[in-house]
């Protein structure tokens, strides 16, 4: 919630940080909170670029890693 203070349009999270209290929060400040659903979780539909940037996302947190590592 923090980290998405001052954030408008979509957040691309794991799945691991769904909560519906973290969903209505972000959703009230204006940001859409986009992960893939848990097994024990009704499928919601996804857009085609919703998925793909999902399916892209740990090329992005690679980078930070990397920069982590080097320094």
């Amino acid at each position: 919630r923090e980290l998405a203070t001052g954030l408008t349009g979509m957040l691309y999270g794991d799945k691991g940080y769904i909560s519906q209290a973290l969903f209505d929060d972000l959703n009230a400040t204006g940001v859409t909170f986009i992960t893939n659903t848990r097994r024990n979780m009704k499928a919601k539909a996804l857009s085609v670029w919703d998925k793909m940037m999902l399916s892209k996302r740990f090329i992005i947190e690679s980078v930070p890693q990397a920069y982590k590592l080097a320094v």
